[in-house]
C-alpha cells in the first residue's frame, strides 16, 4: 500500500516527467505522443519506475531505447524542475506500457467476431 507522501512524489514526478518528455517527443520523435501513464515509488522513496505510453505504438521501443540512453541527461532535468520539493531524486526505470495496446487487440478482437470464451 502506497503512503500519502509516496503518492504525492508519484504525482509531482508524473507531471513533471511528462513536461520533460512532451518536449523530447516534439524536438526527437514529431509526431509521437509520449505519454507518462503511471509512476510507482517505491516505500524508502529511492526507486521510480515510470511507465511511458506511446502513440503510435510501433515507435514505443525507439523511445524507450533513447530514454535510456539519455537517462543521466532526464534525471539531470528532473532534478531541476523538482529541487525545491525533493532532496534527493530517487533512480529512475522506464517501461513501455502496453496496456493501450492490449485494449486494441481486445477491441479489434471483439469488432472482428473472434471466438467468444462465453459460448
Amino acid at each position: 500500500m502506497e503512503s500519502k507522501r509516496q503518492k504525492k512524489i508519484a504525482s509531482v514526478l508524473q507531471r513533471d516527467l511528462a513536461e520533460i518528455f512532451r518536449r523530447q517527443a516534439a524536438s526527437h520523435f514529431p509526431g509521437t505522443l509520449i505519454t507518462v501513464s503511471k509512476v510507482r515509488v517505491s516505500a524508502d522513496l529511492g526507486l521510480v519506475r515510470s511507465y511511458l505510453s506511446v502513440f503510435p505504438i510501433e515507435k514505443g521501443d525507439d523511445v524507450i531505447e533513447f530514454v535510456s540512453k539519455n537517462a543521466p541527461r532526464i534525471r539531470a532535468e528532473l532534478a531541476k524542475q523538482v529541487r525545491n520539493q525533493l532532496r534527493i531524486i530517487p533512480a529512475l526505470f522506464y517501461h513501455l506500457d502496453d496496456s493501450m495496446e492490449y485494449e486494441a487487440n481486445i477491441e479489434k478482437i471483439l469488432r472482428d467476431g473472434g471466438e467468444n470464451p462465453i459460448l
